[in-house]
């Protein structure tokens, strides 16, 4: 029969697919069933409107779902839990902070690019360009990492004097005559 979470990523599963979503994550956190769902390019409010629609009528049309306290529907986010190894695997390239279990040799925090993610480990290169394999079993929480570009000048690029002198400059439109 498995948990409520699994129950619940049996019966979702089919539903995104018809949607064009993939499910990220199911998990259920103190009676409150929480479904995670993506898609390439990202997901939009109309979409998850729609899916928690579905989901919630499936839910009902079950019946194995009465003792459920909530339903939270929603996109993993810019920072994205990570949990599962295919979930690393889909991140490789991106930035990841990693907090290990105590005892690990090393940093018990890790932060750095995620080179590489099999089903048992990970290679996360910090800034230091010290590469670090990890064993999944001592990952105690993980998630990507936004980077935040910089913020773009107010009023748009600079102009330099010459090119303000000569915007201001009437155009000379008169033709010379003998």
């Amino acid at each position: 029969m498995g948990t409520t979470a699994e129950r619940l990523g049996r019966l979702v599963a089919p539903l995104a697919q018809e949607l064009g979503l993939t499910v990220y994550d199911v998990e259920d956190a103190s009676g409150t069933l929480r479904v995670l769902l993506d898609r390439p390019g990202g997901i939009d409010v109309d979409a998850l409107s729609t899916a928690t629609r579905r989901i919630s009528a499936a839910m009902d049309a079950d019946g194995g779902f009465a003792g459920v306290g909530a339903l939270e529907v929603s996109s993993p986010g810019l920072e994205r839990r990570l949990r599962t190894p295919e979930h690393f695997a889909g991140v490789v390239g991106e930035r990841v902070k990693v907090k290990l279990r105590p005892g690990v040799d090393g940093d018990r925090r890790v932060d750095g690019e995620l080179t590489a993610a099999d089903g048992t480990t990970i290679t996360v290169v910090p800034d230091d360009g010290d590469p670090r394999t990890l064993a999944l079993q001592d990952v105690t929480s993980a998630h990507t990492q936004f980077v935040w570009g910089p913020a773009p000048k107010p009023g748009g690029p600079k102009r330099t004097k010459s090119s303000q002198r000569r915007a201001q400059a009437p155009a000379d439109h008169s033709e010379a005559t003998p």
